[in-house]
């Protein structure tokens, strides 16, 4: 039985995309690094019930060489769930690149829709 799902997103700098869902998303605080402590070659943060990995393209390529050749982001949309969209949105938009604005979708759930550091498709939704 499936138990539960976490991305691990491939980006160029750990340190710098931990630095930014800390500081933008601020709710997002790292579990496990590793290394401990210098440049990170991978990292789990978590907030509340979602987690999310990121890993330097050098440390995932020493398991999966096919992944040296790859251009990292863009091809992977993040959907989360959440309650207080609209507090989200007043505390980040003038601190992030806006794909779209709030909006209500024909199926009736409100989104708002960003680019994280690596350009990588957040969208962040309540209904």
């Amino acid at each position: 039985m499936l138990k539960r799902l976490t991305p691990n997103l491939i980006v160029d700098d750990v340190n710098a995309t931990v630095k930014w869902y800390q500081d933008v998303l601020s709710c997002f605080e790292v579990v496990v690094t590793d290394p401990d402590n210098g440049k990170l070659d991978w990292a789990l943060m978590s907030c509340e019930d979602v987690d999310i990995m990121f890993q330097s393209k050098d440390s995932i390529s020493k398991s999966f060489g096919e992944f040296l050749d790859k251009k990292n982001s863009g091809s992977v949309v993040i959907y989360i769930e959440m309650e207080y969209l609209k507090g989200l949105i007043k505390m980040i938009k003038d601190k992030v690149e806006v794909v779209k604005d709030i909006h209500t979708t024909p199926y009736g759930i409100q989104e708002f829709i960003i680019r994280d550091c690596n350009g990588f498709i957040l969208v962040f939704a309540e209904g």
